[in-house]
This record gives C-alpha cells, structure tokens and sequence, in this order.
C-alpha cells in the first residue's frame, strides 16, 4: 500500500519551493495518482510505445524517472534484445528509492538509474527518450537546448515522448482547466488547505508551456511527426517522431 500523501495538509508557516526530497519520495505514488489525471494511463501507454519503438542495440532514456514508473513499464513492454534503459534524476532520494524498485524485478533489459542532471546527460544511440512530467521543471531557457540535444541524440525513426502539465492562452479555456483539475483533487481527498499551499509551492518551480508552444519548438528542432495523443484536463502527453 503506497504512504498516503499530506505533506500540504497541515499550514506551513514558510511555504518553500516544492522539492523532491525523501518526505515526496516517499508518497510520490500517492501524490501522482491523486493529482495528475490519467497518470496511470500514461505510464501504461509510454511501455507500449517504447514496444514499438525500442530498436535493437539502442539506450532509452527516462529523464526525470523519479521512482521510475515510466522505465518499469517500458522494461515490461520492450522485447528487443540488447537495450539498456538509462533511468536519471538529480533527487538522491528518487534514485535510492527507483533502484530498489529496478533491482524488485528481473528482466532481459539492463537498467542504470542514475543521479544527475538531465541536462548534463549524454544522449547517444537512442531509440527512446522519455520526459514524464520532467521538462515542466527546468528553467524555460533550459528547455530548447535539452530538446535539441535529445533530437540530435536519437536515431531517425526515434521517438520521444513528452507529458507535461499545459497552460492555455485563452483564459476561459485555462481557468475551467485549472478549476476541473482541482475538483478532481477534491474528488481524491485533498483538502482545500492542500490544494491552495500545494499550488503556492509549484508557482515558483514549474512554469507550464501551452500545446502550440510545444509543438512549434519540436518542429523548429526538426522532429518529423509531433502530437498529443492523450489529454485530460490541463495535463497531457505528446510524441515527437525523428
């Protein structure tokens, strides 16, 4: 049974910027389930598609892999032989705890889960580069430079997959989003309390691009097909064919 998260349910009386430290690490299952909608189908989707995509002899790359949802999941799903999946997060407490997740089961596929900064990964012979809720993180200047470096690093015909939470630039549309996402936080047991200091801590750490911002950005890199293929509320997820 994962920890139930309520780290924002008591007031905090010098609300910092949200970190991924062990008190997250250890209800982040919880956490993500009750506030990312339809992260369970992301996850599912994201081993399918690294099925699909995962070429002999190749790296696939799960940048950001916190306890390495996204990287089990491709490591079930993927049958070609000698793939290595490069799992990289800079939180010490993410990676202790994604390693004993990897090390829980036995697989064909090697995994290395690493503590860095994905900005500072080498990207080379992939067939597979994952961003789940990761780009959202970095500094917007930081973000056309790790797209590129992911393009360059990936065979043609690679893909890259990008969930992320969207803002929207009609602010009717961006409003109702935001209401309905926190409703469905509601519906999951968080409290108002919560909810208010939550959204205060991210304000300073998460800075969300619309859809057209992203997909302008990965067709000016050069990727071939770029689309959403889920949505649900203001969060989603998209593919970038090289």
């Amino acid at each position: 049974m994962a920890n139930h998260d309520n780290i924002f349910a008591a007031p905090i009386e010098k609300l910092g910027d949200f970190t991924f430290d062990a008190n997250v690490a250890e209800v982040f299952p919880d956490m993500i389930q009750r506030s990312v909608p339809g992260y369970s189908n992301i996850i599912s989707a994201i081993g399918m598609l690294a099925e699909r995509y995962a070429s002999d002899g190749s790296n696939i790359y799960d940048l950001g892999c916190s306890l390495g949802a996204a990287t089990l999941s491709m490591r079930r799903h993927i049958s070609a032989p000698n793939c290595k999946i490069i799992a990289v997060d800079n939180s010490p407490a993410m990676v202790e705890r994604c390693q004993l997740h990897v090390n829980a089961y036995r697989s064909e596929t090697d995994v290395s889960v690493i503590e860095n900064d994905i900005r500072h990964v080498d990207i080379e012979n992939a067939s597979v580069v994952v961003l789940n809720f990761t780009l959202q993180f970095l500094n917007p200047d930081d973000r056309q430079a790790l797209l590129e470096r992911i393009y360059a690093g990936l065979k043609p015909g690679g893909i890259m997959i990008l969930s992320e939470k969207y803002s929207f630039a009609d602010e009717t549309a961006h409003e109702l989003l935001i209401d309905l996402h926190h409703d469905f936080k509601r519906a999951n047991g968080y409290s108002e309390l919560e909810i208010s200091q939550k959204r205060s801590a991210l304000e300073n750490v998460m800075k969300p691009d619309t859809i057209d911002c992203h997909k302008q950005r990965l067709s000016n890199i050069g990727f071939s097909s770029v689309a959403v293929w889920f949505q649900c509320f203001n969060f989603g997820s998209m593919f970038a064919i090289k």
